[in-house]
């Protein structure tokens, strides 16, 4: 009997190797297990459903059902990986063993938690995935009010989405501006009044020391002594790669688990990808970089040993009072060429060779994604 094809985790990362491997492979047997429902969804988009008033059904593209017979898989939902054995290349499942062929690991990564004082610290909510959405979204049906801890990519997209929905929103962030490491200060402290414009209230350089429950919903108290009263609290200060299951099983990790350019890790047949993965110590927890993953992944799975390639892979904000595309440079000595436009600004890094290693681009400056794009060296080339 032939054995399976194991994928562990079913969101973009295991459902995109899955559907590519199929177009290669139709007939070994494939199992896919997850620990959530199964559900086919794009996990950017959580961040800016709620304006469009998109709940948990309206972003499910299709049920772990329909994915199976899609997939000519078995899914598995509801079901925890409790330890792997690559030396006899098995799982156990709760109540079960399974035996694999080649495995893939595709984790994904868990939001850090926020550590204060307060008896309400535990109703602090966190957007991760489908599940934690449907309650955000049922929640936010009778909040009015809103405090986002976190003023990174997905604090700020959230705290956009929001006001633009009509909630009250304060975004809270321990810098000076938001998106602060990766924007020029100018540039950041556009986004900022940018944001202030469609109702985001912002408190800079500044954190919670307590959270308690009170009449309407919360009392928050900060460090510079501010009380704050909101009806809803979303924490979105980042996200730490899954590893525990791969320290288990003896694999190498660092901030993620480590795995080469084919993908596989310290463990022969055992593969990774997505946002639980470093690659040759690349650590890119974006779309763009799971999506070249996969189709790299899924042709070595099918028995054509294929090394991933990164071109330069720029990430795009889903601010939609300030557009923004990314791409951070890859090195740390750069010059930065600031131009600022009536609907947009542009800032260039240069390197001391006048090579052009990252790029900001906002507003109307976007369309020029494609044309910067072009002339970046890539983040994991061709050997």
């Amino acid at each position: 009997m032939t054995k399976p094809l194991v994928i562990v985790g079913s969101g973009l990362a295991g459902y995109t190797v899955a559907r590519e491997f199929r177009k290669l492979n139709s007939d070994q047997p494939l199992l896919m297990i997850t620990a959530d429902g199964g559900e086919s969804y794009s996990k950017p988009m959580l961040s800016n459903a709620f304006s469009a008033g998109k709940d948990k059904c309206a972003l499910s593209m299709a049920s772990a059902v329909q994915m199976a017979e899609k997939l000519n898989a078995t899914v598995l939902t509801e079901t925890s990986v409790r330890a792997i054995d690559p030396q006899q290349r098995q799982l156990r499942l709760d109540g079960q063993e399974v035996v694999y062929d080649k495995l893939v690991l595709a984790l994904g990564a868990s939001p850090l938690k926020l550590k204060c004082a307060g008896d309400a610290v535990g109703e602090v909510l966190q957007v991760n995935n489908l599940d934690d959405y449907q309650r955000f979204f049922s929640r936010l049906q009778s909040a009015q009010s809103v405090l986002v801890i976190g003023s990174g990519l997905v604090g700020c997209e959230f705290a956009n989405d929001l006001a633009l929905s009509g909630k009250q929103v304060t975004l809270l962030g321990r810098a000076a501006t938001p998106l602060n490491r990766l924007l020029p200060a100018e540039m950041a402290a556009h986004l900022q009044q940018k944001l202030a414009q469609v109702g985001v209230v912002w408190q800079s350089s500044n954190q919670v020391v307590s959270i308690n429950r009170a009449a309407q919903g919360y009392a928050v108290r900060l460090a510079d002594g501010t009380s704050l009263q909101v009806g809803l609290i979303l924490s979105a200060l980042g996200l730490r790669a899954n590893v525990a299951l791969a320290e288990q099983a003896g694999l190498q990790t660092e901030r993620a688990i480590c795995v080469d350019r084919m993908l596989c890790s310290s463990q022969d047949s055992v593969y990774a990808l997505g946002d639980c993965v470093q690659v040759e110590g690349l650590h890119l927890p974006f779309v763009l970089p799971l999506m070249k993953s996969a189709h790299a992944l899924a042709k070595t799975l099918a028995g054509v040993p294929t090394e991933v390639v990164y071109p330069a892979m720029p990430v795009t904000v889903k601010t939609k009072s300030m557009p923004l595309v990314i791409s951070p440079p890859q090195v740390e000595e750069c010059e930065v060429e600031l131009e600022s436009r009536q609907n947009g600004q542009r800032a260039l890094y240069w390197d001391q060779n006048r090579t052009l290693q990252g790029f900001v681009l906002s507003g109307d400056c976007v369309a020029e994604k494609q044309q910067w794009t072009r002339v970046l060296p890539a983040w994991l080339a061709e050997e």
